[in-house]
Parts: structure tokens; C-alpha cells; sequence
């Protein structure tokens, strides 16, 4: 107050000025301190009403962001969940589940993707069937606590409160009311929140497992896969550093300072608050506007330009803070390395452009996977394969035509949605651009690196009407390409279904040939559906003798006739038989050893037959149920066993060799690395690939470098054997080149154990001796 009557009483002192002059001044000064208070007081509570609303939306985002966290972690799991082979598995009620098959498909491929310290497999009643604890099955003594929310959980799915997809009619089965989709096809029941497990806040999510394409198996209702994912430093640190949200963290207590939102359990039990550091703009507008307001005190007649300074940076500020919030937006929906949308954008970008589609006009998908990516990041270092990445997507975003989208599905998988006239015409076009991009070699850190890339092609609406099927079916056509010799494209046909179909029941065949052939004496003598072990063998050129044999599988189906282990090994890798057929291969073997006469016995591991965590277990049970001597065999193993995990493969096979095996590298020569694995792990043996020796008679490049091989091999002090040798010329070069081993159709085929015995001189003319290469 005593600075308003500093103010007024100099103004009615003033002399010599007209008095309706002076009133008009009073009014003027007392509207002038008036409205200043006002604005004054009014600028403090909007800089409290900005921070608070930022504060508010700060809280409605981190609220949405954790519940899309829930969904997201079930929607992610549902790939793995909605599979025939899942259900056959795991999924039926009452049913034993293969517990090999959950541990590989579940535990470790849940672990390795999503990193879900726990889960289990519970039935519908919510008893616990496996249970695995970081990828590794477990005890699960932990789950009697959390049975109950399970139970909970399980009572809820069963009313169809929570399913992924739009249900237009239900399924009665003796225990449910299963909801279909629009094109029959069961949907995936679910329920999902926040819980309190073993004192640890944790997104706890309940699926069902149901068949994806062979509905008539869901006959009661299934099997449940409880996944439990931890709210831990790591996971919270980069929830807000997508949200733009410093010092994001989890605490017991309330804060007494910055922004939170209180958790809850299904029950209401508080389960901590998540905190953070708000980006509160009051003190920023405060301190970017104080000046002006001290300005139009001091200068009445600049109030207007004042205020409107004041109106801008407000507008300023909210611009800002709304195109942080659209900027969060869309750094979640983009590739944080390459910036290219992410699945989810993409899949969103499809059904806007299904839903716009029109007659005569198709949204076409090119399913993109280099090839050989693994090998360039082993052999060249994970910088070297982040500038392939960003070479081939520059390259690729050259090809692409106007309206075209390009998005990164996982680590060298890409796809390019283009919107286009319908047919077969316009599928060559697109995949013609695809493999254009990659039709130079890479410049990579002064290297020049050979990159191609497979494609696979589907259109809808014609082939898919939805963006789960478009994907799936240019899954499949690129399957196609890669089956082909890879570095091409293929679009998806009708006969590619027929196809799958083939493969399916083959792998139904395939179970039924390995039970039947570990189970069934007359299956393998009769080879109505059994499995074989034929033997081919290793000669000593000098002396013509034969040194040892390799071990190979054949299959005889008594309606199919002989199928190529080239049709059959590779289906068993897909389906997951791959580890048993090896172990059946082994067993074999070990038990037919001993009738060789002291020469060793080759056995070819496939890299999925290292990658199961009981294969050392696995391989000491064998020795120790046959008998077998390992100095008497030799396992093979081509470069690609070491391209999955080079360290953990190195040291089982280090393993194997401290218990008495040899180790060969197989098809030396047609890798990307295989003068690099050379100096990583001492092998025994070396086998030159069968395509450095056909052809050989008329090249003499060829010539040099199987000399090269062979001195090479030598110098480490390694056995070499050349594979493939099929004529006396053939054989004549080799043995030129310094090559002593042979193996070949010109000494023998793969022959029945009987067959490969009479190869052997009989005991009493036998020496007993091994060649050295």
C-alpha cells in the first residue's frame, strides 16, 4: 500500500494540470497498478496450472504405458502361443506335454527374446505342469504362492472377459465357451497386471495356448503359459528414457518431491510408486517472462506489446511440450538404430491402407532377411554388421517408390509395404526393386563385402485379409526363396500351402519313422518306417585300404520309397527333432562300433544338436550305457555349428575332446570364416568340401588351391580327406595335390552295416593301422 500512495498522491499534487486531465491520469495509474496485480497474480497461477497439468499428463502417460506394457508382453507371447505344434506339445488338458519341446520353445526362446525370469505351464485348473526360471526348467517351489492368482486369473479368462481379437460367435466345448474370430479361427483368452511376486512388483500375464490352424484340436479348454517379467532398474530405466522422463524408478514410499503414480495389485494391495523427475515448465516460463512483466511495469505504453510477448512465449511453450510428447510418441513406434517404423507401426500402416484399398489395387508386402548376416557379424565384428544394416536400408530406401513404407522387423529382417496395382506383374516388379538393392557388393570399412538378400512376396486382399495373414503367408514364400539358393525372391502361390501341408504330415511321418526306429527291431530290419545307418568309407589311396567310415542316415517309408536326408534332416531341424534324431544317430553308431576292427567311425553334429543344454549329459549317459570307445569316433561339424555361439560351442568342444573324441571340420573351404575358425580350435581332421574336387580335371585354379588345402592342413597337423571323388582321374589329382584320405561314389556309396563290414579284409589279414594324412 505504501507504494500505491507513493504513486497516486505526486499525481493529485499536480498543478497547473487540468483536472479531468488529472482524473483521467489517476484512472489510468489505478487501472494500470490494478491490472498488474491481476496479471501478476494470474501469470503465478498459470505457471501452478501449467506444472500441474504437466504433471497430470506425465501421470496419464506412465499410467497407459505400463498397462500397454501388460498387453504388449501377451500379445508378443501369443506368437509363440498360437501354433499347432505349441498345442500338440503343451496345450491339451490331461495330456503329458513334451517337456524337451517346451524347454527349447518356451523356457529358452521366451528368455532369449523377452527376458521372463519366470514362467510356467499350468492346466486349466491353474496346476502347475513345468515350470523354468531364466530360460532353465525349474522346481517352481515359488508357484504355491502365487497359485492363487493364477487360479484368480484363470476364473477370469474363462468369462472371455480379456481376448485378443474381435469374437463373433463362441465355440461351446464341455468345459467353456470358446470365442472365434470372423474366419473360425479360435482367439487367445488372457489376463494380465501388476502384481506383488516374492516381493518383487511384476507384470504377471496369463495366455491360453490354441492351435493356429488345425482348430478341430481345441476340444476343452487348454493348457496356460504364466509369464512373470520383472520391473527391474533396467527395464524401468528404458520405459523412461522412451518417455522422455529422468530419474524413472520404482520406490516403497511415497516421494516427497517430483511426480509419481501409486501401483496396485488386482486385489488393491499397493505395490510401490513409480517415480521421476517432472518436466516442470512453470519455472522456465517464469524465468523467459519475468522480464517482459518487469518491462510493462516500467513502460505503460508498451502493455500490449508486452502482453503479446507473453501470449507468444506461452504459445511457445506449449508447442514445445506438445511436440516432446509427439516426439515420445514416435520414437516408440520407430527402430532406435536405423529410425525406421517398428513392427507395430507397420502393422498399423497395413490395416490403414487395407482399409483403403480398392478394386483392382493391392497393398503388397516384401518380407526381406539377408543372408549370411551371422557370418558377417562373426567374421567382421558387430560394427561392421551395423554398416551393412545401414547400407542395405540406404540402398533399399533408393528402390523404393512413392507411398512405399519400409520397416525393420528384427535384427536383418525388413519389410517394404507397397501399395500397387493387383497380380502376379506387379509382385515381380516389386521383387526385382528388393534384389536391386543389393546387386553391387558393400563398401564396408574400406572392405569390399559380398551381401544378398532373400524376399518373399503376399498381396491383399486377394491372398490375405488381414495383416497376421499377409505377414505370415510372405513368411512362407520367403522360406521359398531361401529353400531356392537364397539371394532371390518368390511370391506366394497356392502350391506354397500344399506345400506347408507336405512338409507337416512328412514331420508326422518323420516322429512316427524315429519312435519306430528306437522303439522297433522289424522297422529297421524291414525299413517299412524305420530309420537306417549306412556306412561310407574312408580310403588310403597309396594302399587302397579302408581306414575308417562315416556315419550316414537313410529313411525308407514304405509308401514314399527312400526320402533324401536333404528333405528330411532340414524338416527335422524346423520341427525341433533335430536332437533326437542326432542321439538315435549316435546310439547307433556307438553300438555298431565295435565290428569295425579298430577304425575310427565318423558321426555329423548339427548345430542344434550342441545348442540343447543336456547335450553333455546326453553324450556321457550314451558312452556309459554302450561301451563305446571314443578314440574310435570322430564328430563332424561344419563352420555353421560355430556361426550360432562360437564361445559356448568352443567349449563344448573342448569337452567332448577331453573325454576322447576327435573333432573334424567338415566341408572345409565354402564358408565365409573358415581359415579364422582354424585358429580358434585345434581339429583333427579336415574334410575338403566335394566342390573343390569336381570339376577339378579341367581347372587348374581348382588344382592349386586343393594343394593349398592340403598343405594347410598338414602344417596344423591335421588328417585332410577329400570328399566327393568320383572318378580314377579325380582320384589321380587329389592324390597329386597330397591328399592320402579319399571318399567318394568311386570306392563305395553309403552302404548297410553288413555291407560296409565285408569292405574290411577279415581279421587275419588286417593290420590295424590308421593313415596319416
Amino acid at each position: 500500500m505504501a507504494v500505491v500512495t507513493r504513486l497516486f498522491v505526486p499525481i493529485r499534487n499536480l498543478t497547473g494540470l487540468h483536472p479531468a486531465l488529472r482524473s483521467l491520469l489517476l484512472i489510468a495509474v489505478g487501472a494500470l497498478v490494478t491490472f498488474s496485480f491481476a496479471l501478476y497474480g494470474s501469470f503465478m497461477r498459470a505457471t501452478d496450472v501449467a506444472d500441474w497439468e504437466v504433471r497430470r499428463r506425465e501421470q496419464a502417460t506412465v499410467e497407459t504405458q505400463i498397462d500397454r506394457a501388460v498387453q504388449a508382453l501377451t500379445e508378443t507371447m501369443k506368437i509363440q502361443l498360437t501354433w499347432d505344434d505349441a498345442f500338440r506339445a503343451t496345450g491339451r488338458a490331461g495330456v503329458p506335454i513334451d517337456q524337451g519341446w517346451a524347454d527349447s520353445y518356451f523356457g529358452d526362446f521366451l528368455w532369449a527374446n523377452l527376458q521372463i525370469e519366470q514362467l510356467y505351464l499350468v492346466s486349466p485348473e491353474g496346476k502347475m505342469l513345468r515350470a523354468w526360471n531364466r530360460g532353465l526348467p525349474a522346481k517352481g517351489d515359488e508357484f504355491s504362492a502365487l497359485a492363487p492368482k493364477v487360479r484368480a486369473a484363470l476364473n477370469i479368462m474363462n468369462t472371455n472377459a480379456r481376448v485378443i481379437g474381435d469374437p463373433v460367435r463362441f465355440r461351446p466345448l464341455p468345459d467353456a465357451q470358446w470365442p472365434i474370430a470372423a474366419d473360425g479361427k479360435p482367439l487367445t483368452r488372457w489376463s494380465g497386471a501388476l502384481d506383488d511376486v516374492g516381493g518383487r512388483t511384476a507384470i504377471v500375464t496369463t495366455a491360453s495356448i490354441i492351435p493356429d490352424t488345425d482348430y478341430a484340436m481345441l476340444k476343452r479348454r487348454p493348457n496356460a503359459l504364466v509369464a512373470v517379467r520383472s520391473l527391474d532398474p533396467a527395464y524401468l530405466r528404458h520405459v523412461g528414457e522412451g518417455l522422455l522422463l529422468e530419474d524413472f524408478g520404482l520406490q516403497r514410499q511415497q516421494p516427497g518431491s517430483g511426480n509419481a503414480i501409486e501401483l496396485h495389485s488386482p486385489t488393491g494391495q499397493s505395490l510401490g510408486w513409480l517415480a521421476w523427475k517432472p518436466n516442470d515448465v512453470g519455472a522456465i516460463i517464469s524465468d523467459r517472462t519475468m522480464p517482459l512483466l518487469i518491462a510493462y511495469l516500467a513502460f505503460y505504453i508498451l502493455i500490449l506489446g508486452a502482453g503479446t510477448v507473453i501470449v507468444r512465449q506461452a504459445l511457445r511453450m506449449a508447442r514445445e511440450s506438445a511436440q516432446r510428447e509427439a516426439e515420445a510418441k514416435q520414437d516408440a513406434m520407430l527402430d532406435p538404430m536405423l529410425g525406421l517404423p517398428n513392427r507395430r507401426l507397420m502393422m498399423r500402416h497395413i490395416d490403414e491402407q487395407l482399409a483403403r484399398v480398392s478394386d483392382g489395387d493391392a497393398v503388397f508386402l516384401a518380407y526381406i532377411d539377408l543372408d549370411h548376416f551371422k557370418a558377417i557379424n562373426e567374421a567382421m565384428g558387430h560394427p561392421a554388421g551395423d554398416a551393412v544394416l545401414i547400407a542395405a536400408v540406404a540402398n533399399l530406401k533408393a528402390e523404393l517408390m512413392p507411398g512405399d513404407v519400409l520397416a525393420r522387423l528384427a535384427s536383418d529382417e525388413f519389410v517394404i509395404v507397397h501399395r500397387g496395382p493387383a497380380g502376379i506383374e506387379e509382385a515381380k516388379k516389386l521383387g526385382e526393386r528388393v534384389l536391386a538393392a543389393f546387386a553391387e557388393r558393400f563398401d564396408i570399412h574400406d572392405t569390399s563385402v559380398p551381401v544378398t538378400a532373400s524376399c518373399g512376396i503376399a498381396w491383399a486382399p486377394e491372398q490375405a485379409d488381414t495383416h497376421e495373414k499377409l505377414l505370415r503367408l510372405a513368411d512362407i514364400a520367403l522360406f521359398r526363396a531361401k529353400q531356392r539358393g537364397r539371394g532371390r525372391y518368390r511370391y506366394f502361390t497356392e502350391d506354397m500351402n500344399a506345400s506347408i501341408r507336405w512338409r507337416k504330415d512328412l514331420e508326422a511321418e518323420l516322429r512316427r519313422a524315429l519312435t519306430c526306429s528306437s522303439t522297433c527291431n522289424m522297422c529297421t530290419s524291414n525299413g517299412d518306417w524305420g530309420l537306417e545307418v549306412h556306412y561310407q568309407p574312408i580310403v588310403h589311396v597309396a594302399g587302397r585300404r579302408v581306414v575308417s567310415f562315416e556315419a550316414l542316415v537313410r529313411w525308407f517309408h514304405e509308401d514314399r520309397g527312400e526320402i533324401s536326408p536333404g528333405t528330411f534332416v532340414p524338416l527335422a531341424e524346423h520341427c525341433g527333432l533335430m536332437p533326437a534324431l542326432g542321439e538315435w544317430v549316435m546310439r547307433r553308431v556307438f553300438e555298431d562300433c565295435a565290428q569295425f576292427r579298430g577304425r575310427e567311425v565318423s558321426i555329423n553334429l548339427s548345430p542344434l544338436q550342441l545348442a540343447t543344454h543336456d547335450f553333455m549329459t546326453r553324450l556321457h549317459a550314451l558312452v556309459e550305457e554302450t561301451g563305446v570307445d571314443p578314440h574310435a569316433i570322430v564328430f563332424e561339424i561344419t563352420e555353421g555349428v560355430l556361426l550360432e555361439n562360437s564361445d559356448r560351442v568352443l567349449g563344448v568342444l573342448s569337452e567332448i575332446r577331453d573325454m576322447g573324441f576327435r573333432i573334424a571340420l567338415d566341408d572345409f573351404g565354402t564358408g565365409f570364416s573358415s581359415l579364422a575358425y582354424l585358429r580358434l580350435f585345434q581339429f583333427d581332421s579336415l574334410k575338403i568340401d566335394r566342390t573343390f574336387v569336381q570339376g577339378i580335371e579341367a581347372d587348374l585354379d581348382g588344382q592349386a588351391i586343393l594343394k593349398t588345402i592340403v598343405s594347410l592342413g598338414r602344417t596344423l597337423r591335421m588328417k585332410v580327406v577329400a570328399e566327393g571323388v568320383e572318378t580314377l582321374f579325380q582320384q589321380q589329382l587329389v592324390e597329386a595335390a597330397g591328399c592320402e584320405l579319399v571318399q567318394g561314389h568311386l570306392h563305395s556309396r553309403a552302404v548297410p552295416l553288413a555291407k560296409a563290414l565285408a569292405l574290411l579284409p577279415k581279421p587275419p589279414e588286417t593290420v590295424l593301422r590308421l593313415a596319416v594324412g
